[in-house]
């Protein structure tokens, strides 16, 4: 069973990878047929909340004695 911590690392990893595909292209059309992807401003919210929960890529987390940094998006 997963902790809330890694719940919220795992999670942190997606709203980056979904950041990265809105980055890429917001909408594109195959046939008739168009998908629009989430809206960046939103992801952004949520990548922010989960930074400032402690959420932390996988091996980039803080060294002891560290200080540590919060990024804030600003759309």
């Amino acid at each position: 069973m997963s902790t809330r911590k890694q719940l919220n690392n795992r999670r942190l990893k997606l709203y980056l990878e979904a950041e990265e595909k809105i980055l890429q292209g917001q909408s594109y059309t195959i046939s008739n047929r168009t998908l629009t992807r989430a809206n960046l401003k939103e992801v952004r919210m949520v990548i922010d909340d989960l930074l400032a929960q402690g959420a932390v890529l996988e091996g980039m987390a803080p060294e002891k004695n560290s200080r540590s940094k919060r990024i804030v998006f600003i759309s």
